[in-house]
């Protein structure tokens, strides 16, 4: 048998996110979907309880969580070069977009219209949710008490508790368990060192946020600070960036109106990729494509040094036993946030007779015809063009 050639791996990496980076709408939990049902079932890069792994780390990197795992994922099949690749290629497409978009935006001082087409895309995206929860909840449920664990994350959630401390709780909780039952065969301290790891992403954020402070005008290189402070500090969703960009520009440094806010951060919800290139849009605003460039590459940045740090942790944390139980604890947890997510977009995804069909026929498509998800996103953008959302 021959064996694989080295730039085959590299190949794929950057062909699929160059696919998902165009058409992955709907925010990370709809990436992380997306990216499941191509690496694990498609591709088999890797199987269920890996892919979980990665997933849970990412969520407790601080930054985007989905791009994060499309590095973590880029770096399994093709090492550091398909770290860089992985990132890039999933990045590039939306950033490109979105300074068509704010160019459009300086011209004519309006977005193009985008609901239709959000319209049909987001019932479809709630399916494709809902597979990945049921794959990969059916591999995080490996006992009643980490169904219990994620149940109470997903509640927690809704409830409106901070994704950190419940994932740290999660995994805490259980690697504690876990070594209360096995304490006179299992020493603590690969689950105290995997605390003190974990700990490490938390306060190195927090560190960089009380040194990089910037004042006077917007330019590409104080963009880049403002920006980078923020990639490397931020946990959560994108209304906790939403918080961040308020604090800093606007209540801060003056550089930004509430109104301009609000149209940034739809527009990094409207195209596919990660909502974070909400700087893309910002930059340009503030200091033309160097600042959009600028501002990108800072809020990103972070990212892949976190990867970079974590990435060779993965493996050795399931050697023992201790961390190993903090991972499914933390995977049991990040299964219950994504399920939190999907009700919240569901809420908003669902909201008529019609909605509700495309959701059926998307359903139909994916659990019973097995049909790729990219092309029933792809249905569902046309059929929303068509519609118009007005249904």
């Amino acid at each position: 048998m021959t064996a694989e050639p080295p730039s085959r791996p590299l190949r794929e990496v950057v062909s699929l996110f160059l696919r998902l980076g165009f058409l992955a709408f709907g925010g990370p939990a709809a990436h992380i979907a997306l990216m499941e049902a191509e690496v694990v079932r498609r591709l088999k890069w890797l199987d269920h309880e890996q892919f979980l792994d990665l997933l849970g780390l990412a969520n407790l990197l601080p930054g985007p969580s989905s791009t994060e795992l499309a590095i973590f994922l880029g770096y399994r099949r093709a090492g550091w070069r398909g770290l860089v690749a992985a990132g890039v290629c999933f990045i590039a497409p939306a950033m490109l977009m979105v300074l068509a978009l704010a160019w459009a935006y300086v011209r004519f001082g309006t977005l193009p219209a985008a609901q239709g087409l959000l319209y049909g895309v987001k019932p479809v995206i709630i399916v494709i949710v809902l597979q990945a929860l049921w794959n990969l909840g059916r591999k995080a449920a490996k006992t009643r008490l980490l169904i219990g664990i994620g149940s109470l994350a997903c509640l927690l959630t809704v409830r409106g508790g901070f994704e950190l401390p419940v994932l740290f709780g999660a995994g805490l909780l259980h690697g504690v368990l876990r070594w209360t039952c096995l304490k006179p065969r299992l020493s603590p301290r690969p689950l105290g060192v995997m605390l003190l790891v974990a700990g490490l992403f938390v306060a190195v954020p927090l560190l960089i946020a009380k040194v990089t402070l910037v004042t006077g005008q917007a330019t590409p290189g104080s963009l880049f600070v403002v920006f980078t402070k923020v990639g490397a500090t931020l946990y959560g969703s994108g209304y906790v960036l939403l918080a961040f960009l308020r604090g800093d520009l606007i209540t801060r440094l003056h550089w930004l109106s509430s109104g301009q806010l609000l149209d940034a951060t739809a527009v990094g919800q409207v195209t596919p990729g990660p909502v974070f290139t909400t700087a893309t849009f910002i930059g340009y605003l503030l200091s033309g494509w160097r600042g959009a460039v600028a501002a990108t590459v800072g809020i990103f940045a972070p990212g892949f040094v976190y990867v970079a740090a974590a990435g060779p942790l993965v493996r050795r944390l399931r050697e023992s036993p201790l961390a190993g139980a903090f991972m499914d604890g933390l995977n049991a947890a990040a299964i219950g946030l994504m399920a939190a997510v999907t009700i919240q977009l569901g809420q908003a995804a669902l909201v008529d007779a019609m909605t509700w069909i495309i959701a059926a026929g998307a359903a139909e498509l994916v659990f019973l015809f097995e049909v790729n998800s990219v092309w029933v996103v792809l249905g569902g953008a046309l059929v929303g063009l068509m519609v118009g959302g007005a249904g």
